[in-house]
């Protein structure tokens, strides 16, 4: 009890000491985001705005994301870069940012005895960035060398799901990577980015978040520190509603490599908080739940074949799928893909691979569930939704998108646990018929073999299995099925891009 006057005094007295031109500061157009933890004795902050690479400029893709990165990465006014990783050390803190199309999100995390010194550290971040001419040049190469190594030749599973969204999002907003393109970040300058800071990091763009072991004084003070950003609120960005493409359009993109990844997907009009997104969210689950053994695709590509490390399928956007467990908030977005994702299989069993994974989507889509797979999913996925906001960072960034998403109370992730068990059977075939579309679907494959592969994928060429160890009589029965299984491909709806054009501009 004394600790924790001593700490509220000490936090309250300095509080009023650092708050900085008062009398410049305005109300946030955006109420703050606000999970009280009591019994946590850290504090987690995330402070959004509602802009993101959607904003970028024709010609200079990836300002978004060079702004938001040398506001987290570089020097601020007052501390070089270096020196604030100083100051955060003893405090076992630190931030850092994402950027996606519709948001960028700084998020910080401090024990609550650390605050009054952690606090000034991030708000010069976001307010006082120095945009010096070495971080600027440092972090512009580290992004160019992210999109012209890292993606195009070491993480062919990434590339082919930012290939997927960039066929299918052409000529939108969306269709670019968030870090930009190689010929957009080259022709970005240092002027741009302090355009873009003052134009888009505004009072009337940000909206506050607060999760943990905080008091009023805190929220006080961040509003106050955040009401003094300028004035200014972006225009709207318009995003339509994409239509699914005519039959099933190919992007082979043609990169060395033993094993060939595959992603293939249609659009889904259906948001968070819709009783039709719950009903979809069961059926996905059953169909390729991420990381689930369980699940429909993983049985049949990999247990039964042992073709892959995994093969998953989702009705959202989930970036980093190979590095995460469970989905990431901060990445709402207005428009989503049914999206599968069959992670890389031998060069040979590509064709394969693809015809097997088209084959179950199709089944799924004409038969739906039968009502011992819904009642089995549904009751997983009403436990297993515990599972993606652990910690309470996590629930304030899914606080942070129901705001955003407009999701009423008690929220999305409370919705799994509400809603999901009033679904029936009947509603989920539905939302599956309504929403799937496997005759008309984008396919993107990364392949070295990319040149025969569309000849083969062109021309309908058989695709027999050949297995390493001894498969039982039902898998080689069915294997007689899928190798000849049509596709419906179109040659002249088949394209072979080298790698090294991926994201060039």
């Amino acid at each position: 009890m004394i600790r924790r006057l001593h700490f509220s005094a000490i936090l309250a007295a300095l509080m009023v000491l650092m708050v900085t031109g008062p009398a410049a500061a305005q109300k946030l157009a955006h109420e703050p985001v606000l999970l009280p933890v009591a019994s946590d004795p850290t504090v987690s902050l995330k402070i959004a705005f509602t802009a993101g690479a959607q904003n970028d400029p024709a010609g200079k893709e990836g300002l978004a994301y060079l702004t938001a990165t040398l506001m987290a990465e570089g020097a601020t006014k007052k501390n070089a870069y270096p020196d604030i990783l100083k100051l955060l050390y003893p405090m076992a803190a630190g931030y850092g940012v994402r950027v996606d199309k519709e948001l960028i999100t700084f998020s910080g995390r401090v024990h609550k005895d650390n605050l009054v010194a952690y606090v000034p550290i991030l708000l010069d971040a976001i307010r006082e960035p120095a945009f010096n001419e070495a971080d600027f040049t440092r972090l512009r190469q580290r992004t160019k060398d992210f999109i012209e190594k890292t993606l195009r030749y070491s993480s062919d599973e990434e590339l082919g799901k930012a290939v997927l969204y960039g066929t299918a999002f052409a000529g939108t907003p969306y269709a670019h990577l968030s870090a930009g393109t190689a010929a957009g970040l080259d022709a970005i300058t240092l002027e741009d980015v302090k355009q873009f800071h003052a134009r888009y990091f505004t009072r009337d763009a940000v909206v506050l978040a607060l999760g943990g072991g905080y008091d009023a004084a805190l929220v006080t003070r961040m509003q106050t520190e955040l009401g003094a950003l300028p004035a200014g609120k972006p225009a709207p960005v318009e995003i339509a509603a994409l239509q699914p493409p005519q039959g099933r359009p190919v992007v082979i993109v043609k990169k060395p490599g033993p094993a060939t990844a595959i992603s293939f997907g249609c659009p889904v009009d259906v948001r968070r908080g819709e009783r039709d997104f719950y009903a979809l969210w069961v059926a996905n689950s059953w169909l390729g739940e991420h990381r689930n053994s369980s699940s429909h695709l993983y049985q049949v590509i990999r247990e039964e074949r042992g073709m892959n490390y995994g093969d998953y399928s989702y009705i959202e956007v989930f970036p980093e799928g190979g590095n995460r467990n469970v989905p990431p908030p901060n990445v709402p977005r207005r428009r989503h893909l049914f999206e599968v994702w069959i992670r890389p299989v031998p060069n040979e069993q590509a064709h394969f691979a693809l015809r097997a994974a088209m084959r179950e989507v199709e089944n799924f889509a004409k038969n739906g569930l039968t009502q011992e797979q819904f009642d089995l999913t549904r009751s997983f996925i009403s436990k297993y939704s515990l599972n993606y906001a652990i910690a309470t960072d996590d629930r304030l960034g899914y606080a942070l998108d129901d705001r955003l998403y407009g999701v009423k109370a008690p929220g999305h992730l409370a919705n799994f646990r509400s809603v999901i068990p009033t679904l029936k059977l009947s509603e989920v075939n539905a939302a599956i018929k309504k929403h799937i579309r496997p005759e008309r679907m984008w396919i993107a494959l990364v392949s070295e073999q990319a040149d025969s592969l569309a000849i083969r994928l062109a021309a309908g060429t058989p695709s027999p299995m050949k297995y390493a160890t001894p498969k039982s009589e039902a898998v080689l029965a069915e294997d007689k099925h899928i190798e000849t299984y049509p596709l419906a491909l179109r040659s002249d709806q088949i394209a072979v891009v080298p790698v090294d054009a991926i994201f060039a501009r």
